[in-house]
């Protein structure tokens, strides 16, 4: 393995300011536009040779992206100028493991100096081991692409036959509160560190709901925490809904049993009305829920409004929509196992990668 040597940022890769183009002069091409969040719109001109990378620097700053064509870089953003012989995805990644948010110039609109950040101190590898690692990660991402697409894939045809079957076809409809048990839950009191400190229990909050199965949340509690405070067992594949603030409407299906806060609604599966149903449902009522949410502060929902919503009385024929869609769903929840350990091994990856230990041998 080769060694590892310290270098100053500026000194394996020059960073520049990206060019003003505003949004009234971008002429629909083929050629995207780098802004500082990634592709802000189209060009026929471009200003920097792929495989680039830009980081933000203006509004959302320090995330790196990676294109591997020509690419027109926004004055939002640094783009890399010159490589000084290192590998390019390999940079890529490592800029990943960076947080710029501390050389932050602005007040009010965070900013970064190109400047400033050339005199960050690193570590990176040889050019050899730089491409092994870069291969390695590389492989990782095109898995974990290929997963999302197949999902994005899986969850269309539930949908379109959702579609189908509940929206364009009119059918006698009842409410969800008459049919289906709902339920929310609370935080235990943050004063108890015991509550939190190795804690065991799964316990979701609004903000984790990802539009498909949940595998695990950021924090779990204990089991004194749930005996303790509103936070209550949810069963398996039960679908959640965001009821407060900036996440109205959100959704998810937890894959196992958790608990949550006070801020989800929890709805129970049962066999008239199984997790499949439920959870498309939610998807195309998100909207409806979005119009629906009031108050003065924030906009939020309320557990009862959500059971006034209106569901397919013909139980029926929601039995046989699940029996048509449940392999789609247990494919779709095979491939969220399967992200979320490759992401992890990614993380791990990226971790040992900023903190110098990573052993190519190892890999």
């Amino acid at each position: 393995m080769g060694e590892w040597k310290e270098y100053k940022l500026g000194e394996v890769l020059t960073f520049q300011r990206g060019y003003d183009l505003p949004k009234s002069e971008m002429n629909g091409g083929d050629i995207p536009v780098a802004g500082s969040n990634g592709v802000i719109g189209y060009h026929n001109q471009y200003t920097t040779k792929g495989p680039g990378i830009t980081i933000g620097r203006s509004g959302n700053i320090g995330v790196p992206r990676f294109y591997e064509d020509n690419f027109w870089a926004h004055n939002t953003t640094l783009f890399v100028k010159d490589f000084h012989g290192n590998d390019e995805k390999f940079m890529y990644y490592f800029l990943q493991t960076v947080d710029f948010t501390q050389f932050n110039t602005g007040s009010a609109v965070p900013s970064l100096n190109r400047n400033h950040i050339h005199e960050l101190s690193i570590f990176i590898p040889p050019l050899k081991e730089q491409e092994r690692i870069a291969s390695i990660l590389s492989s990782l991402d095109d898995k974990i692409d290929l997963l999302h697409r197949e999902n994005k894939t899986l969850e269309a045809m539930a949908e379109t036959i959702f579609r189908k079957w509940f929206i364009e076809e009119v059918r006698q409809e009842v409410l969800l509160g008459d049919v289906v048990e709902t339920t929310s839950g609370g935080t235990p009191s943050r004063k108890y560190e015991k509550y939190y400190q190795n804690g065991t229990i799964d316990w979701v909050k609004s903000k984790e709901l990802n539009r498909s199965f949940l595998l695990k949340t950021e924090e779990k509690i204990t089991l004194e925490a749930v005996e303790n405070s509103s936070a209550k067992f949810i069963p398996a594949n039960s679908v959640l809904i965001a009821m407060y603030g900036a996440t109205v409407g959100e959704y998810a299906i937890i894959a196992k049993e958790m608990t949550c806060n006070q801020a989800v609604c929890a709805l129970k599966p049962n066999d008239n009305y199984p997790y499949t149903y439920l959870y498309l449902w939610a998807k195309f009522m998100q909207d409806d829920f979005l119009n629906l949410a009031c108050g003065a502060a924030q906009q939020n929902i309320s557990q009862v409004l959500i059971k006034q919503q209106q569901v397919c009385s013909d139980v029926d024929t929601v039995k046989q929509f699940h029996s048509i869609v449940e392999p789609l769903f247990e494919k779709l929840k095979q491939n969220e196992i399967q992200l979320s350990s490759l992401e992890e091994m990614k993380n791990v990856i990226l971790h040992k990668l900023i903190n110098n230990e990573l052993n190519i041998n190892e890999l």
